[in-house]
């Protein structure tokens, strides 16, 4: 009773779900209205009603993504790609929804992760902590095959673009690239299923004074956690365990204080992450204490994209949003699944794994249809675009490629892995 009581409490402030709100104004990747009124009293309520499911999911949002992700993938190269933020693996603790609806609007700040993280972990004693870490340790070397294994696909999307295309090819393979997507989403599925046992056992070990104290810290509300300290001594650990550690503790508060909807939740640029939308959005705020990633970038960018393309160019873009409109939808609810499942181990019972599992591939199934729909579409723009267009969209792109200069595991600059042949990811005639 005292973890439902617990868990109930935590969840106030991020009770308004993001999958209940009728009319909210858009997230990233949309225009947003004035904001109506102040921040006294409302906690995070503005910011609840600002982000949700149906917003993500809307032609304008998807739209939008869609475009910015053609502006960084026509505009990139293979390096910029492979950038991916490690919070973008198996999302299904609220972080992400947390993060779009904080109070302070600190969301998108490189010191924003830092602060729960360690406020987390400043709860948590050392058996706890140990727990996480031995974590980190079975799951490193998964998460950097995780990283790899996206490989295949970025050079292949690559070798489509280019033209650069197997003898006898037309391009690429619908079937190939969703079987290919769904193995490597039943990782990311073993991964999360793994996270949701220990953070749910850690949870319930919990005394009734750091319950107390986790209390006090607010979900979306970031005003609410005091500046502590670092908590990790990084001398005693690799850097993937420290990253993995960080990334526990964080998702951990989110899922703990959060609540289903939050978990379900995913911001619009969650899917077809291979042509370097994280690269030029993100990667430049790598390393940089206090740095703010703009919120505006992906709708702005997006919009000016299809500004710059003519009319059946821009069709074979906004064709996309019809194209993807059904998997989207069932992406929903496989999440929603997915989720639901994992947060049985809040409650002291045992998630099904094969559930989880045979769930995340469907998931993969679908993000690599809706990949591979990208890929073709800004493959075709391409080929049509004058020199004058191509002139016109590079003076979009607000990084130059190669700074930071990748390729990535993640977000750490590593050099290129030799790539397994693409070959099997086209069609043949």
């Amino acid at each position: 009773m005292k973890t439902k009581a617990l868990l109930l409490a935590l969840a106030v402030g991020a009770s308004t779900l993001a999958a209940q709100d009728s009319n909210p104004p858009p997230p990233d990747g949309q225009q947003r209205p004035p904001r109506q009124g102040g921040r006294g009293g409302g906690g995070n309520e503005q910011g609840a009603k600002r982000y949700s499911i149906e917003q993500a999911v809307s032609d304008q949002a998807q739209l939008r993504t869609i475009a910015f992700d053609g502006l960084a993938f026509l505009t990139g190269d293979i390096n910029a790609d492979t950038f991916l933020p490690p919070g973008k693996v198996s999302d299904y603790f609220g972080f992400q929804y947390m993060r779009d609806i904080d109070a302070k609007e600190g969301g998108h700040n490189t010191s924003f992760l830092t602060r729960i993280a360690n406020n987390m972990l400043a709860i948590l004693n050392a058996d706890q902590k140990a727990k996480l870490l031995a974590l980190a340790k079975v799951q490193e070397n998964d998460i950097e095959r995780f990283a790899l294994m996206r490989l295949p696909l970025i050079k292949a999307f690559r070798r489509n673009l280019d033209g650069d295309l197997p003898a006898g090819s037309k391009g690429l393979d619908r079937e190939a690239v969703m079987k290919y997507s769904a193995g490597l989403y039943e990782l990311d599925g073993l991964l999360a299923f793994q996270r949701a046992e220990v953070m749910g056992a850690v949870f319930r070990s919990l005394g009734d004074s750091q319950k107390a104290a986790l209390a006090k810290l607010k979900f979306g509300d970031s005003r609410t956690w005091p500046d502590v300290p670092d908590q990790l001594d990084k001398r005693s650990m690799s850097h993937e365990e420290d990253v993995a550690m960080m990334t526990y503790a964080s998702e951990m508060f989110a899922w703990v204080a959060g609540s289903p909807g939050a978990d379900t939740y995913f911001c619009p640029e969650r899917h077809g992450m291979y042509f370097g939308g994280f690269g030029m959005k993100t990667a430049p705020a790598m390393g940089k204490k206090d740095y703010s990633i703009s919120t505006s970038l992906t709708g702005d960018s997006g919009e000016a994209f299809l500004a710059a393309l003519a009319d059946a160019q821009r069709k074979l873009v906004t064709d996309v949003v019809e194209l993807q409109r059904k998997d989207l939808a069932e992406i929903v609810t496989v999440r929603q699944a997915i989720a639901t499942e994992l947060r049985r181990f809040l409650n002291g019972e045992t998630a099904d794994k094969d559930k989880v599992l045979s769930l995340s591939k469907r998931y993969g199934e679908l993000d690599g249809e809706l990949s591979y729909f990208y890929a073709t579409a800004f493959a075709n723009v391409a080929r049509t675009l004058t020199a004058e267009q191509k002139a016109k969209l590079a003076a979009l792109r607000t990084t130059n490629p190669s700074d930071p200069k990748g390729p990535f595991l993640y977000s750490s600059p590593i050099s290129m892995p030799q790539i397994e042949n693409t070959g099997f990811l086209f069609a043949r005639q």
